[in-house]
C-alpha cells in the first residue's frame, strides 16, 4: 500500500488539497502533529470538496508514534535530497511505500534526514525557487510511484458513473 505523511502540516488548504489527491489515489494519509489547524475547520472541507468522506487518514502526536505503527520503506521529499523521483525505485517487495513532507515553513527536521540520506529525494527546479507548493509535491510525487506500478487498481478513463469512457464521442 502507499501512504502520504505530513510531517506539522501548518496550511489547512494544502491539506484540503492533499486529502482530495489521496482519495483519487487510494493512500492513506497520515498527519503527524502540531497541525497548524483544525481538522474540522470549513478551509480543510472546502478544498478536499465532496470527497472527505473518501478518504483514510490517522493523526499521530508525533513521529515517534507514527513509525512505531508503520513499517515500510520511507521516502522523504527535501529541498536537500540529492536523488530525483524518476530515479527511485518505488516498487518495493511486500513493503508500504510511505512519501514523507515537511511542513510548509521548515520542512522535515535535519535529526529526522540525516537518519534516512539513501531516501531523500528531490524534484529537480532551478535555482530560482525554494520549493513547490506542498499540495503540488504530493501529486507529483504521488503519480510518480503510481506510474512505477503502473496505476494498479485506478481507472484510466472517466467512469461510468459520472459522465463515462465515450463521453467526447457523443
Amino acid at each position: 500500500m502507499n501512504h502520504i505523511v505530513l510531517y506539522h502540516p501548518e496550511i489547512p488548504q494544502n491539506t484540503g488539497n492533499i486529502m482530495r489527491t489521496c482519495a483519487a489515489t487510494n493512500m492513506m494519509l497520515h498527519l503527524i502533529e502540531p497541525l497548524g489547524f483544525s481538522l474540522d475547520i470549513k478551509d480543510v472541507r472546502r478544498s478536499a470538496a465532496n470527497y472527505l468522506e473518501h478518504v483514510h487518514y490517522k493523526v499521530y502526536r508525533d513521529y515517534e508514534h507514527f513509525t512505531q505503527e508503520n513499517e515500510g520503506i520511507y521516502f522523504f521529499l527535501t529541498r536537500y535530497g540529492q536523488v530525483a523521483p524518476d530515479k527511485m525505485d518505488f516498487n518495493p517487495e511486500n513493503q508500504d511505500v510511505y512519501l514523507i513532507f515537511g511542513s510548509e515553513s521548515s520542512g522535515i527536521p535535519k535529526e529526522i534526514l540525516v537518519k534516512h540520506l539513501d531516501t531523500c529525494l528531490r524534484l529537480p527546479m532551478t535555482d530560482k525557487v525554494r520549493s513547490l507548493n506542498l499540495s503540488n509535491t504530493v501529486a507529483i510525487l504521488a503519480y510518480e510511484v503510481l506510474r512505477q506500478q503502473g496505476y494498479k487498481d485506478l481507472s484510466p478513463f472517466e467512469p461510468e458513473t459520472l459522465k463515462g469512457k465515450d463521453w467526447l464521442k457523443k
